[in-house]
């Protein structure tokens, strides 16, 4: 079994997530009372936000590689960053260690390919809808088209994260109207949608609506586990 890095706190909300997510699909796949060998840097997400909202994205990056750094010396084999919006630093990240990055985009990506959908919504923070490096790497890398809500609905998505979700903050009146705007997304071709924000599972889910979602934080932490146990079930077949 390798060991699974992970860069969190952004937020713990998540962390906390991909963690759970991580150790019962490790214990599903082999049995008994096994859990995962995870190693953990968690930021301080007010740090964080302040660098994020300053455009601050030079410190933002040598504060993460400071932490995959850490992971790297403690042992771990490879390491995710557990959430999106980091990913726009993603790449000078992982060239500043000697450990491979378990890209998000990459993990979500083969799992719409898989899906068979070429379209679908991408919901997140400002950063993640209004930048283009989830976007890019969708569509070079596996020919899907991501769109997004107006200027207006991405200001509620991404003021509901911020100011809500990374608190733990769950309210009604946020659901209905992330749901209010899936539907338009869908409405506009959207073939399913990308809970591109790792705290927005916290809010909606599947219970929610009728639209496929795509819960990266899920679909992130699985993969990792996947590669972390790779050798294992070769072994075991």
């Amino acid at each position: 079994m390798k060991t699974i890095g992970l860069i969190g706190g952004i937020s713990w909300q998540s962390t906390v997530v991909y963690y759970q997510v991580i150790n019962r699909r490790t214990n599903e796949l082999l049995g008994g009372s096994h859990s995962a060998r995870v190693l953990l840097n968690s930021v301080d997400f007010d740090e964080v936000a302040r660098m994020q909202h300053e455009g601050r994205w030079d410190d933002f990056q040598e504060l993460l590689i400071d932490a995959a750094k850490s992971l790297e010396r403690g042992g771990a084999d490879f390491f995710l960053i557990c959430a999106n919006t980091p990913h726009i630093v993603a790449d000078g990240v992982e060239k500043a260690v000697g450990i491979p990055l378990v890209h998000i985009g990459d993990a979500v990506g083969e799992t719409i390919k898989a899906a068979g959908m070429t379209k679908v919504g991408l919901l997140g923070t400002r950063f993640t809808m209004e930048n283009d490096f989830l976007k890019v790497r969708l569509r070079e890398n596996f020919g899907i088209e991501s769109i997004v809500p107006e200027k207006e609905d991405r200001d509620i998505v991404h003021s509901v994260i911020y100011n809500e979700l990374v608190s733990g903050d769950i309210r009604d009146g946020s659901r209905n109207e992330y749901l209010r705007i899936i539907d338009k997304l869908t409405d506009a071709g959207g073939e399913g949608i990308i809970l591109g924000c790792t705290e927005i599972p916290l809010l909606v889910s599947s219970a929610d609506t009728d639209a496929v979602l795509f819960d990266t934080a899920t679909i992130h932490a699985e993969r990792a586990v996947d590669l972390a146990l790779a050798q294992v079930n070769a072994a075991v077949i």
